[in-house]
């Protein structure tokens, strides 16, 4: 018996995730001997929880094909609704919606939390005897899910597009701060990143050659304001003026911290940035007579503007999300499909499969031998390691009017056969 597909999102959106959800849906498309209706949950698995499915097989064929470029996550949603192991009426839900909506098949496009889900969800169905197969598609810009060794999984899809967003930043910033170094000689950027460095670390690859007074501090530096404060110092003496690109995951003390639902902090809605921080101290030290230190925080851009995405990134989060299903068809069930590299000079991507109890939660650092002596570099080995990702062309986004065109899903739900519900998370 043919059973039904359900796809759905979690976590921070990314340029290519709506690539990965392509991916799925086209892959299920030309095997209708495997799968049946293909349905999105309305925002992750919330919308599981509460029983909203949007109808992908009723959606229009252009709509779908617009996914390719089309950033963030609104086409579906995404969510970050996390299953605690004793909310069991939340796990009972979901069995219930699955069964119901004769749902054979799920695949979850996220990253460390997701895959967390995922797993739950998994392990679950083979307690109730549910004739479910659970996939993972990676997704995330912070690069951090898989193994310190990165051999179970090389890069994330999202990572490539978010590098290439910096590496194309820190070329205009160094524009900037070429033009406007006799008032403002220090400029202080602030990327993305909780525990891992790996976004603020591409900044590196706008400059590969070394030939800007750029410096980089990530998490995993172990780098304090002072030593930042002299090492900018020193370049103030060497060049007159400085670029410094700061994770908002170094430790520059209290932020006034606010978290997210999935219990990590949520730097967007804190009391203040890193940046601004690091800004009031630099400027506390009056490194230069010519002026004061200032700076920019970028913001969701990283993860939501498809123009300067990586056409490396597009592919792949595609071709990932293709093999997900081959997996399923194969009958692997409890995996998510990998991205690794072929050995030898030139950059060639190919995907495997790996379990997903062992990167649920993962939490991958920069590898030690990507980080400079002086703390606050990346090695020529971490710019091999990522360069091919940015990709070497513009990608093609659809245009009407001067305007860009986005894939728009209509709001084409499944028939509700379950009794409302309200997720344990949201009772009062």
């Amino acid at each position: 018996m043919v059973k039904n597909v359900l796809v759905a999102q979690s976590g921070g959106p990314s340029p290519v995730i709506n690539n990965s959800l392509r991916g799925v849906i086209e892959a299920c498309r030309v095997n209708p001997n495997v799968f049946g209706k293909v349905y999105g949950g309305w925002h992750g698995i919330e919308g599981v929880l509460q029983e909203e499915l949007i109808d992908i097989s009723a959606q229009d064929q252009k709509e779908i094909d617009l996914l390719a470029f089309t950033p963030s996550a609104g086409a579906i949603g995404t969510c970050r609704y996390k299953l605690k192991d004793n909310q069991t009426e939340d796990f009972e839900r979901i069995i219930d919606v699955f069964k119901a909506h004769n749902i054979g098949y799920f695949f979850y496009i996220g990253g460390n939390d997701s895959m967390d889900t995922a797993n739950k969800i998994s392990i679950l169905a083979k307690e109730r005897n549910l004739e479910l197969t659970v996939v993972g598609v990676p997704k995330t810009i912070d690069n951090d899910l898989g193994d310190q060794d990165f051999k179970l999984l090389d890069h994330t899809p999202g990572y490539g597009s978010t590098a290439r967003y910096w590496a194309l930043t820190i070329q205009n910033a160094n524009q900037e701060s070429l033009g406007c170094c006799t008032h403002n000689p220090v400029i202080v950027l602030q990327g993305m990143g909780r525990k891992t460095g790996f976004i603020p670390a591409a900044a590196r690859l706008g400059d590969p050659n070394r030939e800007m007074p750029l410096q980089i501090y990530l998490p995993e530096s172990g780098l304090n304001l002072q030593d930042m404060a002299d090492n900018v110092s020193d370049e103030l003496k060497r060049s007159r003026r400085c670029i410094v690109v700061v994770s908002e995951g170094f430790d520059v003390g209290s932020l006034g911290e606010r978290h997210d639902r999935f219990g990590h902090i949520d730097y967007n809605a804190s009391e203040t940035t890193v940046s601004q921080i690091v800004i009031n101290y630099l400027n506390t030290k009056k490194l230069s007579k010519y002026g004061p230190v200032w700076g920019n925080v970028s913001g969701l851009e990283q993860r939501m503007v498809s123009l300067q995405s990586s056409t490396v990134d597009h592919e792949e989060a595609f071709e990932v999300a293709q093999h997900a299903v081959e997996l399923a068809i194969n009958g692997d069930n409890g995996y998510m499909s990998t991205i690794l590299r072929k050995p030898g000079a030139k950059y060639e991507a190919y995907y495997d499969k790996v379990k997903l109890d062992i990167v649920a939660n993962a939490d991958r650092q920069i590898h030690p031998t990507w980080l400079a002596a002086n703390k606050y570099d990346l090695t020529d080995e971490y710019i091999k390691y990522a360069q091919p990702l940015i990709g070497t062309e513009w990608v093609k986004v659809p245009l009407e009017n001067g305007l860009q065109r986005f894939a728009k899903f209509k709001m084409i739900l499944a028939d509700k056969k379950c009794k409302p519900y309200v997720p344990e998370t949201y009772r009062s």
